[in-house]
C-alpha cells in the first residue's frame, strides 16, 4: 500500500495547508441533490469511505514535481481519456519536458509511435502501423485526442507494453514454463501482496463458468497463473517506465493504463518500487455513481470526480461455441456445441485452429481476442488442418436482436 510513500505523505501535509486556508472544499449540496464522496470537477484525497477536498493547484504542483506519474482509467469511458487530456495538458504546461507512456502499445511498435510524434504519418497509417486493431480493439476515438495532443506539441509517446500472447502464455502455462527468450526482457515479477490477491480472486471468481464460482480456492493452479499473468503485465510496463525515465532522464513520465494497475499501490507502483524507484504520483478518475465503500486511505494519491454521460448498452457478445485445447501448431477443439456457429461452419472435433480471420492463432487467448473483434452479423474465416488437408471455414455469427 502507498500509506507510507513520501507522495502521499506530502499530499496529507499540502491537504492540511489547504484545509486551513479553506481552498478547495466543494459547495455544499442543494436540497435534494444525492451526496457525492467525491464532488463532479474536484479534487480529493481518499480516506476512509469518503476523500477530503484539496485545491487542483495542490495536486498538480506535487505531480509536476514527480518523476512518475499514473493516471487511471477505464478503457471504454471517453469522460475518462477527456479528464486523462486534461490533466495532461496541465502537466505539460508546469513539465514542458513530458513523455506519455502508454500500455496500449507493444514496445515492437515504437517506431510507428515515434514516426507519428515526428509529423511524418497520418491517421490512419499511424493506427495501421501502430497494429491498433490486434494490440488494443478499443474504439480509436477515445484515445485520438491524446495522440493529437502528444503529436502537436512533439511530446514522446512511449509503447511500454509487451505482447498479449505473453501474458497468454502465461496464463495458460505458469511464468517459470515461458522461456526466457520469449518474455520480451520482462523478469521474475515481485510477489503480489496480500490485498492485490484478495483483488485479483474476487476477478478470477467473477470470470469463472456459471456453478463453479464457488468450489475453487486460492490453491487452485488456474489462479496461481492468473495472478502470474496479471503481475507480468505489471512488471512489464513498470519496466518500460524505468526504460522511459532512463531514455529521457529529466522528463516527467506520465503513464495511462488501466485504473486496475494504479489503484491502492498495487500493480505497476508495486512494482515500480520493487525496481528501486521513488514511489510513483497515483491519480485516478471518480465517477459520480461509484460506490464510496471503495475509496479507502491509499486508493490514490487523489482522485477527480467525473461524471460520465450514460453508456450506450454494449452490443452482444458473440460465441462460436467450441472448446479448445492446446496442440503444437494452433489451437485443437475438444467439443462443438450443437445449433452454435461453429457447428454451422462444419468445424469438427479434433480440428485444428491455426488461422481466423488472416491471424495466425498460436493460443485459445489469441482466437478469443480474434472472436471478440467480430460484431453480430459478421462472417469470421477460420484455416484448420484436418488430418492432412488445410481448409478453410467461414464462421456466421448471428445478427443482434432487437430489443
Amino acid at each position: 500500500m502507498r500509506r507510507g510513500s513520501p507522495a502521499a505523505g506530502a499530499f496529507a501535509a499540502a491537504l492540511l495547508i489547504a484545509r486551513a486556508a479553506g481552498a478547495g472544499e466543494p459547495a455544499a449540496p442543494e436540497a435534494g441533490d444525492p451526496v457525492a464522496c467525491v464532488p463532479v470537477a474536484r479534487w480529493a484525497v481518499p480516506a476512509a469511505g469518503t476523500a477530503s477536498a484539496v485545491a487542483g493547484e495542490t495536486v498538480l504542483g506535487l505531480a509536476a514535481g514527480a518523476r512518475v506519474v499514473l493516471l487511471g482509467e477505464t478503457h471504454e469511458s471517453a469522460e475518462h481519456h477527456r479528464w486523462q487530456l486534461q490533466v495532461l495538458a496541465a502537466l505539460h504546461a508546469r513539465r514542458p519536458d513530458l513523455v506519455i507512456a502508454l500500455e496500449m502499445f507493444p514496445r515492437r511498435v515504437q517506431a510507428a509511435l515515434d514516426r507519428w510524434v515526428a509529423g511524418e504519418t497520418d491517421e490512419a497509417t499511424f493506427l495501421t502501423e501502430a497494429d491498433w486493431r490486434r494490440v488494443w480493439s478499443f474504439n480509436p476515438s477515445l484515445y485520438l485526442p491524446i495522440f493529437h495532443f502528444a503529436r502537436m506539441n512533439r511530446v514522446p509517446m512511449a509503447a511500454v507494453n509487451v505482447e498479449r500472447s505473453l501474458t497468454g502464455a502465461v496464463a495458460e502455462r505458469g511464468f517459470a514454463a515461458v522461456p526466457a527468450e520469449e518474455r520480451e526482457g520482462v523478469d521474475e515479477p515481485a510477489p503480489a501482496a496480500d490485498g492485490y490477491l484478495d483483488l485479483l480472486f474476487d476477478s478470477w471468481r467473477e470470470h469463472l463458468p456459471p456453478g463453479e464460482a464457488a468450489s475453487p480456492g486460492r490453491d487452485d493452479e488456474r489462479f496461481r497463473r492468473f495472478v502470474e499473468a496479471q503481475l507480468t503485465w505489471d512488471r512489464a510496463m513498470a519496466l518500460g517506465i524505468r526504460d522511459a525515465l532512463a531514455r529521457h532522464p529529466q522528463a516527467l513520465v506520465v503513464g495511462l493504463m488501466g485504473s486496475g494497475h494504479v489503484a491502492d499501490g498495487f500493480g505497476v507502483p508495486w512494482q515500480l518500487k520493487a525496481l528501486g524507484l521513488e514511489p510513483p504520483v497515483s491519480l485516478l478518475p471518480w465517477d459520480a455513481d461509484a460506490d464510496c465503500a471503495r475509496l479507502v486511505a491509499g486508493h490514490a494519491d487523489a482522485v477527480f470526480g467525473v461524471d460520465p454521460p450514460p453508456r450506450p448498452p454494449a452490443p452482444p457478445r458473440v460465441r462460436l461455441g467450441v472448446t479448445l485445447e492446446a496442440a503444437p501448431a494452433g489451437v485443437r477443439i475438444a467439443t462443438v456445441a450443437e445449433d452454435s456457429v461453429a457447428a454451422a461452419a462444419k468445424l469438427r472435433v479434433g480440428d485444428v485452429i491455426v488461422e481466423a480471420g488472416g491471424t495466425k492463432v498460436a493460443t485459445p487467448g489469441q482466437l478469443a481476442e480474434a472472436i471478440a473483434r467480430q460484431a453480430p452479423g459478421s462472417w469470421l474465416p477460420i484455416r484448420v488442418e484436418r488430418g492432412w488437408r488445410t481448409l478453410t471455414r467461414v464462421a456466421k455469427f448471428p445478427p443482434a436482436t432487437a430489443g
